[in-house]
């Protein structure tokens, strides 16, 4: 059967889907809501899809997050360690124009409603400049990435300043002079009180619980490449070893006035940040503990201290959403996630999701690898096992790390040990420029 594929989203996931359906010679059109791609990577002052700011860097670095088939050498050998998000986009970009990916991709087209029709194919409903259009197709690939629909806090009370979210946050320049709290221990709720803590007349930071700061670098090698030089032991190795080097290095957070951290290293995301624990012990930076309640610009906290606010900026996450799905249908925005290798459904066979896994590093290289797989089942060159349906249930029983129950780890993989288990799918002659997979024996 002739397969002619529709992919949802041309962020970093969803152009190597493109590329690499278009290599295995299989009909592709890609919709995005933007003018571009690159998805969360292109920056506007304005509020629009992306939520990176101004002065966002990536924070795995680029030697661990980039494609196999296009790295960042072949881009642009210059390129920072920790690269911003104006070169991310222009390499998005290099990369589409390379593999010539834009002729399969209609921009500023939003995807409305997805359905499976009788015969099991795809309806999808589109919208273009108010023009509505209905088109046919045997597979749905879904990279629509989850960074884009703010999840709001819950507190008592209510907040009569300026209440925003980090998604909202485009630079540090209007909030001179102001007094602001930043809540959430995250990378962007540092990010974020790091940057206004440059201009504003005070900044805080609000925690609920003990978070992990690890370096950029370490012993002058980016983290994550020096983390991946021990990807061979097992994880709770791995997590005792890398927990007594933080310690070392860093000391305990209470010497920085902070929670410490109750959970091992990956049984919550890490926070990858260098300027919060610096800006912390110069005194631009001021901790606090959890929210108890707002009332007007006054700010309670649990620990029985209150202060007013300026500005509150909510970095709580977001919410992984697909509003193209009945909720009926598909709805991951609560709970566990069933995906076998985080893309196969266990009952509909022509749903591909493409990049929706939170790895402990960067989420693209997974996303090419992803990719392939799907594209060779496509062009039935690999077939998925039988038993889809316990694997996708074993995905929820047995993760890599045994996190938090929060929405926010419900995706969650070791980068190494993902990597591994895609590489698997390939074929033996599969060469990975990715230097961590030097040691992968692939099936």
């Amino acid at each position: 059967m002739h397969k002619r594929v529709c992919v949802i989203g041309a962020g970093p996931s969803g152009i190597t889907a493109v590329k690499n359906l278009i290599d295995q010679d299989i009909e592709v059109i890609c919709y995005d809501r933007n003018n571009e791609v690159g998805g969360n990577w292109i920056f506007s002052e304005k509020e629009s899809h992306s939520s990176v700011f101004e002065t966002t860097h990536i924070i795995s670095s680029k030697t661990l997050s980039q494609y196999d088939d296009f790295t960042f050498d072949d881009f642009d050998k210059s390129v920072a360690d920790y690269p911003s998000h104006d070169e991310l986009r222009r390499y998005f970009q290099a990369y589409a124009k390379q593999f010539e990916l834009y002729k399969h991709i209609e921009f500023e087209t939003l995807v409305v409603h997805c359905k499976r029709t009788h015969d099991e194919k795809w309806e999808v409903i589109t919208e273009k400049n108010g023009v509505s259009k209905t088109e046919l197709f045997t597979d749905l690939a879904v990279c629509n990435g989850h960074h884009w629909q703010p999840r709001w806090p819950e507190y008592q009370g209510r907040f009569t300043g300026e209440y925003l979210h980090s998604h909202q946050f485009k630079k540090a320049a209007p909030f001179k002079d102001k007094k602001v709290l930043v809540i959430g221990g995250g990378n962007s709720a540092c990010d974020v009180a790091v940057e206004t803590s440059r201009v504003s007349k005070r900044t805080s930071i609000s925690w609920r619980r003990g978070y992990r700061i690890i370096p950029k670098f370490v012993f002058g090698v980016p983290s994550d490449v020096f983390a991946h030089r021990t990807n061979w032991l097992p994880i709770k190795v791995r997590q005792f070893l890398n927990g007594i080097m933080m310690r070392i290095l860093l000391g305990k957070n209470e010497l920085y006035g902070l929670q410490e951290p109750e959970t091992k290293i990956g049984e919550t995301h890490p926070t990858v940040n260098d300027e919060l624990l610096y800006k912390l012990r110069h005194g631009k930076v001021h901790p606090k503990v959890d929210i108890d309640r707002f009332d007007g610009n006054t700010v309670h906290f649990k620990d029985g201290t209150k202060e007013e606010f300026d500005t509150v900026i909510a970095c709580t996450g977001f919410i992984l959403t697909h509003p193209f799905f009945d909720k009926d249908f598909i709805d991951y925005s609560e709970g566990e996630v069933p995906l076998y290798l985080k893309m196969f459904h266990p009952e509909y066979q022509n749903l591909y999701f493409v990049g929706m896994f939170q790895p402990l590093g960067c989420i693209w290289p997974g996303s090419e690898l992803q990719s392939k797989i799907m594209a060779r089942e496509l062009a039935g060159k690999w077939q998925r096992p039988k038993n889809i349906r316990q694997l996708c249930e074993r995905e929820v029983t047995h993760p890599h790390y045994k996190q938090i129950k929060t929405p926010r780890h419900t995706i969650t993989v070791d980068y190494g040990k993902f990597r591994k288990d895609l590489l698997k799918q390939l074929p033996k002659n599969y060469i990975s420029k990715t230097p961590i997979d030097s040691k992968v024996e692939m099936a």
